[in-house]
């Protein structure tokens, strides 16, 4: 279990960052697509971890349901 939150929470860090690097290149060049990138990842700032954290409940329910099943 140690091993995938792990590797998930590299994952979520990865996307955060490139989130935020796109948003300060986009800023920088003057793109009109800046505000809109800004509030993406204001946006994948709460809804990236949320998801993680789902993502891993969910595997540890499973995970538990399925082992006591296995054990009945």
């Amino acid at each position: 279990m140690k091993k995938i939150k792990r590797i998930l929470a590299v994952v979520g860090v990865i996307l955060l960052v490139g989130l935020y690097l796109s948003t300060l290149v986009f800023a920088l060049i003057g793109s009109p697509d800046a505000m809109n990138w800004f509030k993406a990842s204001i946006v994948a700032t709460v809804i990236v971890p949320a998801l993680l954290w789902a993502y891993t409940m969910i595997y540890r329910l499973l995970k538990n349901h399925y082992s006591a099943k296995d054990e009945k």
